[in-house]
């Protein structure tokens, strides 16, 4: 589960906006790292000589392990310390950056991301953490503030940086850029960052107790996820059930979460409470971050893909496409700020659900003349609804939610971001490869050399080609190869079509869920029981 907040507060021996400042660094560069891959996927691809569906694990296997680590995080926090805690997660999270950026193979890169994951996902609950203990309460909403704002720019910004980086560099530098600012987080945090009281006696406290950890549910919960991420990640180039990989793979993942559902029901202190994902309201805002994660995370790097391989367009330039939506996620998490002390919970959803699913109805008019403009403003309608979607689920989740099971509630909605971000590049992935091929397929059976349209084409080209200089035979075989390679490229496009398609779906099924949620009342407290 997540650090616990603290309930009182002891001015530290630092300026506390040091410390918001320092902690904030270390979260943008964790945050950063969840985006600043995407639009380098084609080149680490090609570096790696794998398949853009393989590479595509290099997002999925972060976010796996950020959710896995998640679940534990407040217990560690406590045994050691956060500061210590803190202080490993930033340590590890740089070398393993630095050991990403020097990966000699897809599988080496994969070991050091699954590492870097779990640093990441320490970070985040903990830094929470020590704002909170920081600063009085009063000044506790200006500090979560500094703090939104890293959370806020950083994925705006690694698009662009990454592009940039993978341009003029090369991909090893969307990691190796991490080294100098984790050596800058980690000296700060030493010297500035320190343990608060109760905290000290939180952890004097759970030693004395000794080792309560429930190491079961932790295992039980990372077969579940992990197994559930080699099945969707591999099962479409490996036939699915007819794979003796994915077979056992699905066995494990299916064992182990029947048997975590019985373990954590009648453990004193689960990992997770599952009780709680029963209740109507938590266990529909549960669902909702879930599929809001995964059309979040799967469009960052399916847009990134889809520009450059059916457009060709640079990293650079397919960053810049996600950048202006960015600007308008961060300027709408104000607006909707706002909205949320006026508007109840659900509506909002509702509200942010249907306007990205209009964006991705849009998304079907994709076509080979599109310009630059028009995916600036596809990623602008995901801009204005998300932030309605995760405000208003911020607040509601903690709605009717005991004091001391806060930080249960923070974590499940954290790894159902995750869990949602994974699943849903996975799916779009798949889906993607499969329809491809379907489309490709039923385009072949029209393209018969005897009609007519397919000799007009045929002649048009080689036309083409032998005003440029070529010879009659090889102009044929060029005119050929341009069908072929409309065919394909068509293909391709009716396929990221279905992945919006899907998507779309996807945020259409927030609404009724939405629906099953309680009136929150407007302007109140979260965590109110």
């Amino acid at each position: 589960m997540a650090a616990p907040m603290a309930d009182s507060f002891t001015p530290g021996r630092h300026n506390p906006w040091l410390v918001a400042l320092v902690v904030s660094i270390a979260t943008f560069m964790e945050v950063l790292d969840t985006t600043i891959a995407n639009v380098a996927l084609r080149y680490i691809s090609g570096g790696l000589g794998v398949g853009p569906d393989e590479a595509a694990w290099v997002v999925t296997t972060y976010l796996v392990a950020n959710a896995i680590v998640l679940c534990a995080s407040g217990w560690i926090a406590t045994a050691i310390g956060r500061k210590t805690f803190f202080l490993i997660c930033v340590a590890t999270f740089t070398v393993t950056s630095i050991l990403c950026g020097f990966a000699w193979s897809l599988q080496s890169l994969l070991v050091f991301r699954v590492l870097q994951g779990f640093a990441g996902g320490g970070m985040t609950p903990v830094a929470q953490s020590i704002l909170a203990s920081s600063f009085p309460p009063e000044k506790r909403g200006q500090a979560f503030a500094l703090y939104g704002v890293a959370v806020v720019v950083a994925p705006v910004i690694g698009p662009t940086l990454g592009g940039w980086l993978s341009d003029n560099w090369s991909w090893h530098w969307c990691f190796l850029i991490n080294g100098p600012v984790g050596v800058m987080s980690l000296i700060s945090v030493y010297f500035l960052v320190d343990d608060p009281p109760e905290a000290r006696k939180a952890r004097a406290a759970q030693r004395r107790k000794g080792f309560d950890f429930d190491l079961v549910g932790f295992l039980l919960v990372a077969g579940f996820l992990g197994a559930l991420e080699v099945c969707l990640d591999e099962g479409q180039r490996k036939d699915w059930f007819g794979s003796n990989l994915i077979l056992m793979f699905a066995t494990i993942s299916a064992t182990s979460l029947i048997l975590f559902i019985p373990w954590e029901l009648t453990r004193k202190k689960p990992l997770i409470d599952l009780k709680m994902l029963t209740g109507r309201h938590f266990g529909s805002c549960f669902l909702v971050m879930l599929a809001t994660g995964a059309i979040l995370i799967a469009t960052t790097q399916i847009v990134p893909q889809m520009l450059q391989d059916s457009f060709g367009y640079t990293a650079t330039w397919s960053g810049l496409a996600l950048s202006p939506g960015g600007i308008v996620t961060a300027g709408m998490m104000v607006v909707a700020g706002r909205l949320s002390g006026v508007v109840p919970a659900k509506w909002l959803i509702i509200a942010g659900a249907l306007i990205i699913a209009a964006g991705m109805y849009n998304s079907t008019n994709l076509n080979a003349s599109l310009n630059f403009g028009w995916f600036v403003w596809q990623r602008v309608y995901i801009g204005i609804g998300l932030p309605l979607i995760f405000i208003a689920i911020t607040n509601a989740s903690y709605d009717g939610i005991a004091k001391d099971k806060t930080d249960q509630a923070s974590a499940m909605i954290n790894v159902a971001r995750n869990t949602g971000g994974s699943i849903g590049v996975a799916i779009a992935q798949n889906v993607l490869m499969y329809r491809e091929q379907f489309h490709q397929s039923r385009l072949i059976e029209h393209i018969v050399p005897s009609t007519p349209a397919y000799q007009q084409s045929l002649a048009q080209f080689t036309r083409f080609f032998e005003s440029r200089g070529v010879g009659a035979v090889e102009a044929a075989k060029l005119a050929f190869a341009q069908i072929n390679q409309t065919v394909q490229q068509q293909a391709a496009l009716w396929g990221y079509i279905d992945v919006f398609v899907a998507l779309g779906f996807v945020s259409l099924a927030a609404v009724p869920l939405a629906l099953l949620m309680r009136s929150t009342k407007v302007g109140g407290e979260p965590g109110a029981a």
